[in-house]
């Protein structure tokens, strides 16, 4: 068994890998693909992390937002389009919806007004980006709830 590392500003990669409790021989086998050089150089940032690492990282260390995690940090594509995504309880999230719902029905009747002329006037953008950010919220919220369930997947907590 390798020792504990007692370095210090560990990247997310290789904290999600001591949480998991594994060695970089033990991650490298249960990816099989991703070896322990490599597994050291991601953890170290002397190279850069490829999507298909991330992906056999979050499976093997039971954590589904690392994928978040790189799509927001560390794709260029991701940084400007993807919601960091925070892990919350169900309840949270379950009353998060409920309340952005609520909000958009009340202001449903006013998305139909400003849409019915297929344009935007200049009276109708305060309304309009209200609910924007509306819609946004409930999105992020979703997708917090997705993760929600794949990471109570991972722990063999819930099953599909």
């Amino acid at each position: 068994m390798g020792r504990k590392s007692i370095k210090e500003n560990k990247n997310i990669y290789f904290t999600s890998r001591e949480e998991a409790g594994l060695t970089r021989s033990q991650a490298s086998e249960a990816m099989e693909y991703i070896s322990e050089s490599r597994i050291d150089k991601i953890e170290n940032d002397r190279t850069n992390v490829h999507p298909d690492d991330v992906v056999a990282m979050a499976a093997a260390y039971k954590k589904p937002q690392l994928c978040n995690y790189y799509c927001t940090h560390e794709c260029s594509i991701g940084k400007n389009n993807v919601t960091e995504l925070q892990l919350s309880s169900l309840p949270e999230l379950s009353l998060g919806i409920l309340n952005s719902l609520n909000a958009l029905n009340t202001q449903k009747d006013r998305l139909m007004e400003i849409a019915e002329d297929g344009r935007i006037s200049e009276d109708e953008i305060a309304d309009f980006t209200a609910i924007q950010k509306n819609l946004n919220k409930i999105s992020a919220t979703v997708e917090s709830l997705k993760l929600w369930v794949a990471q109570a997947i991972a722990d063999e907590k819930y099953s599909v």
